[in-house]
């Protein structure tokens, strides 16, 4: 798993998840574990011995398939799987795992030449076909770490990662992460193409982080993973929630069904305990749901009765000091974060809980609250309230939605002084379009100056969207009496430049939406963009100082030398 600054293709990525040494399975027995699991497969017979056939990887993506792959021929929107057969047959396939539609596609294409696998979810058996596959079991390792939730999930991998690595790195045992920036093993890392890859990825990875001797992985689980079942098949020791807002509606249709996708997680036959903080009625309502062990986190300090819960926060630099108060024992541990924000300190207490209450784990409570005194919370999170400069304050954030966006301004005006705050927000095309208004509502509420710009048009019309963020942003200026200044302006280039051309050294200047992310998408068109590079040649042009950015996940820092990233799927 080679350091890459060059995201890779989705077939690259698949190949770089695969371990050296695979011990696989025949056709016959995956059928049996198939039979077993509820899935009812049924196997076309091609000759005599086809349950001898050996298996030992699989792949999705007919590009990545390999010699004794399982091609899993999935219904897309645009094709199926099952048309690439012949591609698939010619990389080494020798077996297909598919639906009726893919049987008939298959037998069409090259007729009786492999066996044949035919179920009616195929995304929901491709997980447990690939962990039978690929050696994984509930107890085969690594420990998994899970985090889902609207807002805060790459932060608390990350956090997870850095406490985890310090606790492994200990007994020389490395640590992974598997997420929307990037995905690795110990310091070896590739760019990601999804916030969770497709389940035979992961479980291929699951297999190579086994030969990497890698003891646990912290790991997001998108509400798409879910819902497409990319993590079907895995087993998660600890799995934490960070909150529920609005956001994704455009896959879920309501916050009910949201919620609902991402309860799937906190089961007992996917996860063995369950770190849920309940600092609103969502969280509430998803521990009341979750089955298993259930452990309960209040980070804003509200009284309940929980598990644990966050007091004596105290500002400490740009960050927090705070403590986590056992309910039950009456522990009292200390810790803090160095990233501005109290939805950090939330972050940050979600990913300490989880490994606490972590079952079966090499390490005493006494060495997690040893580790937890060394700041392994301080630590740079691409694109996730990071600093560029201090003087003037120059932030880059992820905040794509309302509760987000709030939760970052809310961060800055605690902190900002007598400065004023300059906001560069857009808003992605192709999402949900309903709360693009509330967005520039709430910038110019929040913000003393608000530049509307594109984020991610995907399919829709630039000057569309922004119009649905400048009108939310406008009726909020004329009802309220505001004195905002509020501009639009694009390419978002240009929108940096005239926000770091308005900022005094005691003003923060924003830029939210986009994070880590560098190139955008406009119907096809990646263009090259990397809002922390954008930033910081701005400011070097204003005669401003700012940091050096010591982040893997940065672009060369010449306009003409940047690389296209993958989308974030949510």
């Amino acid at each position: 798993m080679p350091s890459s600054h060059t995201p890779l293709s989705v077939a690259e990525q698949d190949s770089v998840f695969r371990p050296r040494h695979v011990a696989g399975t025949t056709v016959g027995r995956l059928a049996e574990e198939l039979q077993a699991t509820g899935h009812e497969p049924l196997l076309t017979p091609v000759g005599r011995r086809e349950h001898e056939t050996l298996l030992t990887g699989a792949a999705m993506n007919p590009h990545a398939v390999g010699e004794g792959d399982l091609f899993v021929a999935v219904s897309g929107a645009r094709a199926h799987g099952a048309d690439f057969i012949r591609q698939a047959v010619e990389a080494g396939a020798t077996a297909v795992l598919t639906d009726a539609v893919g049987a008939d596609k298959v037998r069409e294409q090259v007729g009786y030449r492999l066996p044949v696998l035919q179920v009616e979810d195929v995304r929901q058996a491709a997980g447990p076909a690939a962990a039978v596959i690929y050696g994984n079991t509930q107890d085969s390792g690594p420990s998994l770490f899970g985090v889902t939730g609207t807002n805060g999930k790459t932060t608390t991998t990350y956090f997870l990662r850095s406490l985890l690595d310090t606790l492994h790195g200990r007994r020389g045992r490395r640590t992974g992460l598997i997420g929307t920036i990037e995905i690795g093993a110990g310091q070896e890392t590739i760019p990601s193409q999804l916030t969770t890859p497709e389940a035979v990825q992961l479980h291929s990875l699951m297999a190579l982080f086994r030969e990497r001797d890698v003891a646990a992985a912290a790991m997001e689980v998108s509400s798409h993973a879910i819902s497409y079942r990319r993590t079907a098949g895995l087993h998660y020791d600890v799995a934490g929630f960070t909150n529920l807002t609005q956001d994704h509606l455009d896959l879920h249709g309501s916050m009910e069904e949201y919620f609902a996708t991402k309860a799937e997680l906190f089961t007992r036959r996917r996860t063995r305990t369950s770190v849920i903080t309940v600092d609103d009625p969502w969280g509430h309502q998803m521990a009341s749901v979750a089955t298993g062990r259930v452990v309960t986190l209040a980070t804003a300090g509200q009284a309940a009765e929980v598990d644990w819960e966050v007091v004596d926060v105290v500002p400490d630099g740009m960050g927090h000091r705070f403590t986590l108060h056992h309910a039950r024992s009456g522990a009292r541990i200390r810790t803090r974060t160095g990233l501005p924000g109290l939805f950090n300190v939330s972050n940050a207490a979600l990913a300490a809980v989880m490994v606490l209450e972590a079952p079966d784990v090499p390490f005493t409570r006494e060495e997690v609250v040893d580790a937890l005194e060394s700041d392994p919370f301080t630590i740079s999170v691409p694109g996730r309230m990071q600093v560029i400069c201090e003087s003037p304050a120059a932030i880059v954030d992820f905040a794509h939605n309302p509760d987000a966006m709030i939760r970052t301004l809310d961060a800055v005006a605690a902190t900002k002084g007598e400065g004023r705050i300059i906001l560069v927000i857009g808003a992605a095309g192709d999402r949900d379009r309903s709360k693009r208004p509330t967005m520039g509502a709430i910038a110019v509420r929040m913000a003393d100056h608000v530049i509307v710009s594109d984020d991610d048009p995907h399919g829709e019309d630039p000057a569309q969207i922004r119009d649905d963020v400048m009108a939310g942003a406008r009726e909020a200026v004329e009802s309220g009496g505001l004195t905002t200044v509020l501009e639009e302006i694009w390419p978002r280039a240009e929108a940096i430049e005239r926000a770091v051309a308005s900022a005094s050294p005691r003003d923060t200047v924003i830029l939210a939406g986009r994070g880590h992310e560098i190139h955008q998408d406009f119907d096809g068109d990646h263009r090259p963009i990397d809002d922390r590079v954008e930033l910081r040649e701005a400011l070097l042009r204003h005669g401003h100082r700012p940091l050096e950015i010591q982040d893997s996940t940065v672009q060369d820092s010449t306009p003409s030398g940047r690389a296209h990233a993958p989308d974030d799927a949510g």
